[in-house]
C-alpha cells in the first residue's frame, strides 16, 4: 500500500524540493507540476535538483495556475493522471502544494490511510450548507459564466457579472451534478480518483466547470459525491482562513501551534520559516505522537485571533486599525460619567463630587478656549494637552485616549451647549457613558453676569437651541447611554434624590448615604430674569417653571451639636 503525492508548486522552489525529497524518502512516488509561470532556466534548474531522486517526477505538460480559474483544476488532472499510470501500487492520491508541509512522520499517514482503505477525504458540502464563503458568490458561481480573470480583469468580471444577473441569464448545470464545495486539498482512493479522470462524460464536466468560479473548490468536490461510496468531508491538511477569505501563514512561532493540530500536513508555511522546516522534516523518533487529526484544538485560538483582528479591544483606536463606523467594539474602554448643568447650578460641583466619589472630575473638557482637566492641569495622561485646537482636530479620538490612557480609575467631566458639540452622538450612543443633565441652566451664568439684557437674550436664544437639538440627541432611537434628564425647576426642588442616585451609580462598591451636599447658587430673582426674556420675545422653555417672586429657598447651614467624649 503506498501513497502518492502531487505537489502544486509555483513558487519557493528550493523548499518544494526540501519536502519533495521527504515525501520521497519515505517511499511516496511525487508528481509535481510546476507553474508555467516559472521561466524555463528556473524551472530547468528545479528539474536537475532533482534528478537525484527516483521517486520524484514531472508532469509532463504545465498549466498557468491562477488563482479562481480551471489551470488549478486542469494541474491536478495532468499530474493524478501520469501518477496513476505510472504507479500501480498507489492506494490513496494527496494533492499538496509547494508551501505544504508534513507535520508528522509520512508513515503515520501511510497507516492511517490504509486501516481506512475506502475513505475519500475531501471536504465537500453543498452551496446552502457553506458558511465559509467570504465576499463572493455563492450559488451564482455554478449557474452563471466567469471567462474573465478576478484578479486580473477584476473590472470585467464584476461588469460581465452584473449584466448577467441584468439579462436573467442562467447556465444549466450537467443532468446529475449537485454542485458541491471544499477545500482544494484532498486525499481520494485510487478508485474514486480514475473514476473521475476515466469517466465517458468528462468532456461535459470540464466544459462546464471551466467556466464555474473556483472551480478548484467545487470541480473534485462535486464529482467525488457521484463515484465515491464512502466520502468524510473533511480535509487532512490543516489550512486556516481570516474573515477575509485568505490563507494564513505559519512562521516559526507557530511551531506549537501546529504541533498541537495533531494534522498530518499544514499550509501555507511561510518559505523562510527555516525553524518549522527543521522541526517537522525529520525522522520518526522526532516527530509527533500518533493520534487522530484534530484541528478544532487549534480552532479557538484562530478565532479570537479573528475576533481581535476585526473587533479590536473596546476604545483602542491607532492607525494600523481604524474601523468603520458602527464596526468597533465598544466605542470606549471603560464607564465614565458627563454632567450638564451642575456646575452652573451649584457652588464647587467639582471638589465636591471628588470627595464624594473618589472619581476624577475634570471641568468642561470641550470648552471654546482650552480643555479644562482636573485640578487646572495643562496635560494629562497620555500626553494629552489642554490645547483646544489640538482637540478639536479629532474629538472624538480626545476623549477615547482620555478613557483607554485612565483604565481603572473613574473620569467624570461637565458638559453644556456652549461646548464642542461634535461628539454629542458619540456620547448618546456609548453604552460606557452616564449622562447627568439639568436643562437651562446654563441660563444661570447669563442670570449672574452684568450685560445688556439684548444681548442676553440673543445668547440665551442660542443656547436654549443647542441644548435642545442635544436633548433630541440624548432621547433618540440610537442613544445607548444611560441618560437621565431634569428640568432645572425640579431638580432644585428635590436636589438630594437624583445627587445620592448619581453617586450610587459612579461607587456602587462604596455605597453609602451623602453627609455632604453641594451649594446651590443663590437663585433668588431668577424667576423674574426668565419673565424678562419671555417680555423680550424670548420663550425659555427647558428649565421648567419658575413662577415669578417665588424663589427657591436656600437651605441654611445648621450649626452642629456640640457632644462630649468621653
Amino acid at each position: 500500500m503506498t501513497v502518492g503525492i502531487v505537489m502544486l508548486v509555483h513558487t519557493s522552489l528550493h523548499r518544494a524540493e526540501q519536502v519533495a525529497r521527504h515525501w520521497a524518502a519515505a517511499g511516496c512516488p511525487v508528481v509535481i507540476h510546476c507553474d508555467r509561470i516559472v521561466d524555463r532556466q528556473t524551472y530547468q534548474t528545479f528539474v536537475r535538483n532533482l534528478a537525484d531522486v527516483d521517486e520524484v517526477s514531472f508532469c509532463k505538460t504545465r498549466y498557468r495556475c491562477e488563482w479562481g480559474t480551471w489551470g488549478i483544476v486542469a494541474a491536478s488532472q495532468a499530474a493524478s493522471t501520469q501518477l496513476l499510470r505510472t504507479e500501480d501500487k498507489i492506494t490513496h492520491v494527496y494533492l499538496a502544494s509547494g508551501s505544504c508541509l508534513p507535520l508528522r512522520p509520512v508513515q503515520e499517514l501511510v497507516d492511517y490511510l490504509a486501516d481506512r482503505p475506502r475513505t475519500d477525504f475531501i471536504e465537500s458540502a453543498t452551496t446552502e450548507d457553506v458558511p465559509w464563503t467570504v465576499g463572493g458568490l455563492d450559488a451564482e458561481r455554478f449557474t452563471l459564466n466567469f471567462p474573465f480573470s478576478w484578479k486580473r480583469r477584476r473590472y470585467f468580471f464584476d461588469r460581465f457579472v452584473e449584466l448577467q444577473r441584468k439579462v436573467g441569464y442562467k447556465r444549466k448545470i450537467p443532468a446529475g451534478l449537485v454542485p458541491h464545495m471544499g477545500s482544494q486539498w484532498w486525499c481520494l482512493t485510487r478508485q474514486t480518483l480514475s473514476a473521475i479522470l476515466q469517466d465517458p462524460d468528462r468532456g461535459v464536466y470540464d466544459a462546464y466547470f471551466k467556466r464555474v468560479w473556483i472551480p478548484d473548490e467545487s470541480y473534485f468536490q462535486t464529482l467525488c459525491r457521484i463515484y465515491s461510496s464512502n466520502v468524510e468531508s473533511r480535509s487532512l491538511t490543516l489550512s486556516k482562513f481570516d474573515f477575509q477569505g485568505k490563507p494564513h501563514i505559519f512562521y516559526d512561532d507557530h511551531l506549537q501551534l501546529l504541533r498541537r493540530s495533531d494534522c498530518f500536513v499544514a499550509r501555507k508555511i511561510w518559505s523562510k520559516a527555516d525553524r518549522l522546516y527543521s522541526a517537522f522534516l525529520t525522522d520518526a523518533d522526532g516527530a509527533m505522537k500518533r493520534t487522530e487529526p484534530n484541528p478544532g484544538k487549534i480552532d479557538r485560538i484562530f478565532a479570537k485571533a479573528v475576533d481581535r483582528r476585526t473587533r479590536g479591544r473596546a476604545g483602542l483606536y491607532m492607525q494600523s486599525r481604524l474601523p468603520n463606523e458602527g464596526w468597533e467594539n465598544g466605542v470606549t474602554s471603560a464607564p465614565y460619567s458627563v454632567f450638564e448643568g451642575f456646575t452652573e447650578l451649584f457652588e464647587d460641583f467639582e471638589p465636591w463630587l471628588t470627595r464624594a466619589s473618589g472619581a476624577r472630575v475634570h471641568g468642561h473638557l470641550f470648552a471654546k478656549d482650552r480643555v479644562e482637566f482636573a485640578n487646572n492641569e495643562d496635560s494629562y495622561a497620555g500626553a494629552l494637552y489642554d490645547s483646544a485646537k489640538a482637540r478639536d482636530y479629532r474629538p472624538k479620538a480626545f476623549l477615547t485616549n482620555l478613557i483607554w490612557n485612565t483604565r481603572g480609575e473613574r473620569q467624570c467631566f461637565q458638559f453644556g451647549p456652549d461646548d464642542n458639540q461634535d461628539v454629542e452622538w458619540m456620547l448618546a450612543k456609548d453604552p460606557n457613558a452616564q449622562i447627568s443633565a439639568i436643562t437651562g441652566a446654563w441660563a444661570v451664568p447669563l442670570f449672574k453676569t452684568n450685560r445688556n439684557f439684548s444681548d442676553l437674550r440673543a445668547e440665551a436664544a442660542r443656547l436654549q437651541k443647542i441644548e435642545s437639538q442635544h436633548l433630541d440627541v440624548l432621547r433618540s432611537y440610537y442613544a445607548k447611554a444611560r441618560v437621565r434628564i431634569w428640568t432645572m425647576a425640579d431638580f432644585v426642588e428635590s436636589p438630594m434624590e437624583p445627587l445620592q442616585m448619581i453617586i450610587d451609580e459612579i461607587g456602587p462598591k462604596n455605597l453609602r448615604r451623602l453627609t455632604e451636599v453641594p451649594r446651590m447658587v443663590d437663585l433668588t430673582g431668577f424667576g423674574q430674569f426668565l419673565q424678562n426674556l419671555k417680555n423680550q420675545g424670548m420663550h425659555p422653555h427647558l428649565m421648567g417653571d419658575f413662577p415669578v417672586g417665588d424663589d427657591p429657598v436656600q437651605p441654611k447651614d445648621q450649626p452642629r451639636k456640640p457632644y462630649l467624649v468621653r
